[in-house]
């Protein structure tokens, strides 16, 4: 049986459940989610604790084997329903008809378009995972609700399997070994604004200077702009109008600016800024910006959803004869560093024009289709996303699969015909007369906060070679072996490569427990063995022991393993 259908019957049984302990709680919505659904409530106070007994009542309604039946209102009838829950009467206002469909199991019915099981038992495996907030239809300035998750499967077996799934997920947060290794830091003076510590802008940095070498390869233009635009920029790019809720204000001079969400219109007015020929197209400007957006406080969470981004960002101007192979060159580029990380598998989803969209239907099908023939030359096999595209163009969306099987949207290709026009960019054509480009936005990587969250969940930690803050530690036997260890320290250093020396007044087995917290791939021992031999213990993070290895030897290997970034 379809695993949305169990999950949107499950939701219904939630709010009969609720509704039997609560009976003045008012549900509002009710949706199916990635891995199961969730249910938002107004008036109505839980805790973590209350959950045990809703789900058990939830598990006895589900016993009933009830089913699950259409049944159709007229309007009036509908309202009349829903006369003490204002909620339900707002989602009516925005559905069209005479007549409202409706599902019913037992004596609970609820407003619902369809897709049910068919009887409450084919429900085989429900829990409810936690309680969070959140706003009427998403809006902070309306009512504060209550939302409960829960998941629900076809058997008990692929529940236990998921919930042994959200054990690892837990094993792996990455606020939790953020704050192990020390990376970054999360603070009240400032939410959502991540604070990165030296070892944690030690594998930033090492992101940045990979992407600024590989779009080197492609000759691309690096550039920087401001943080802070008039807002007559953004009236003109469309963002006042599609994306200011989303925006920080402020004033200068009595004049009106708001921070940046996106680069887009600075390499605008950079390309703006001086006359351009067909001959110099396509002209690719990439820049690591700092954007800001104004996410709500109950989504943000750690490094996966802030309000301040580092953003691998690139916008390409072109003609209309180069789109597709820009494309295809961009499908490449982001598939081939995925790799490089690990991210083998991924997904490719292709989206549409939304309903608040800039520009025509014409325009907008000429972008859709270079698109959909770039993802069928490069041979990917694609999603095709409905009604999901930007305001400003339809787009390519690249969702990676981590080490646990979860998916992550990150890389994104958009085409845009509109924002060229509305900012009258134009180059002389080949024909001696003006045409207007079309603008490529990429990001490979998205949010680099967002990235290194999903890295180090991924990795559990345990970073590669060349990611890695530390990427070797020495520790020594007793303080006869110091000079051999400084010794050793310095060649490393010389090198560049990341090292620490401790000796401690330690043991051994105390110092490599202490290495194998920080994760540190490589654990140097030293002792009068390797002093007198003038040799190495090398430990790496399998727990593998190799003895005798020479300096030179060992220093080669590891320059090998990073130039290469072996996993």
């Amino acid at each position: 049986m379809d695993l949305d259908a169990i999950r949107h019957s499950a939701a219904h049984v939630l709010a009969d459940a609720v509704k039997s302990f609560y009976p003045k709680a008012k549900p509002t919505i009710g949706p199916v989610i990635e891995n199961g659904f969730y249910y938002d409530f107004y008036n109505l106070k839980l805790e973590e604790k209350d959950l045990p007994k809703i789900e058990k009542k939830m598990q006895e309604i589900i016993n009933k084997n009830l089913k699950f039946q259409q049944v159709k209102l007229s309007r009036k009838q509908a309202e009349k329903f829903y006369k003490d829950n204002k909620f339900k009467r707002e989602i009516l206002k925005d559905i069209k008809g005479k007549t409202i469909n409706f599902y019913r199991h037992g004596e609970f019915i609820d407003l619902c378009k369809g897709n049910h099981a068919r009887y409450t038992s084919d429900i085989k495996a429900i829990k409810l995972l936690k309680i969070s907030g959140a706003y009427w239809r998403g809006d902070s300035k309306k009512e504060q609700l209550t939302r409960i998750y829960g998941t629900a499967f076809s058997s008990k077996n692929d529940l236990n399997d998921y919930l042994k799934l959200l054990e690892e997920a837990e094993k792996r947060d990455h606020r939790k070994i953020g704050k192990q290794l020390d990376l970054f830091s999360l603070h009240e003076e400032a939410p959502a604004f991540p604070f990165w510590h030296a070892k944690g802008k030690v594998i930033l940095n090492e992101i940045e200077y990979y992407l600024r070498e590989e779009l080197k390869k492609e000759k691309s233009q690096e550039v920087k702009t401001p943080v802070i635009f008039s807002n007559d920029l953004w009236k003109i790019s469309g963002h006042w109008d599609h994306y200011k809720e989303n925006m920080y204000f402020t004033k200068i001079d009595e004049k009106d600016f708001g921070v940046k969400p996106m680069n887009c219109p600075g390499h605008i007015l950079i390309y703006k800024n001086s006359l351009h020929s067909y001959r110099e197209l396509p002209i690719r400007m990439v820049e690591t910006g700092i954007v800001h957006r104004h996410e709500l406080s109950g989504v943000i969470g750690g490094l996966l959803r802030v309000r301040h981004i580092t953003q691998d960002d690139a916008h390409t101007f072109c003609d209309e004869s180069q789109i597709e192979q820009e494309i295809i060159n961009s499908i490449n580029l982001i598939c081939r560093i995925y790799k490089v990380f690990g991210f083998n598998e991924y997904m490719v989803e292709l989206s549409t024009r939304p309903k608040n969209f800039m520009g025509d239907k014409k325009t907008w099908d000429k972008a859709e289709n270079a698109l959909k023939s770039a993802l069928k030359k490069t041979k990917t096999d694609y999603k095709l996303n409905e009604g999901d595209g930007a305001f400003y163009g339809p787009k390519i969306d690249f969702h990676i699969k981590d080490a646990i099987g979860r998916k992550w949207q990150c890389g994104t290709i958009q085409l845009d015909f509109q924002m060229p026009q509305r900012f009258s960019l134009t180059y002389e054509g080949e024909d001696g007369k003006k045409h207007i480009p079309i603008m490529i936005h990429r990001a490979i990587l998205g949010s680099l906060e967002r990235f290194i969250g999903i890295l180090i969940e991924h990795y559990a930690g345990r970073f590669p070679l060349w990611l890695s803050p530390i990427q070797v530690t020495l520790l020594t036997i007793n303080n006869k072996c110091d000079n051999f260890a400084l010794e050793v320290l310095e060649k490393l250093k010389e090198k560049n490569i990341r090292v620490e020396l401790d000796n401690r007044v330690e043991s051994i087995p105390k110092k490599v427990h202490d290495a194998e917290i920080l994760k540190i791939p490589l654990i140097v021992t030293i002792g009068e063995k390797e002093v007198a031999n003038k040799t190495l213990a090398i430990r790496d993070q399998n727990g593998k022991v190799r003895f005798g290895i020479k300096i030179d030897d060992f220093i080669n290997s590891l320059l090998e393993d990073i130039k290469n970034k072996k996993l």
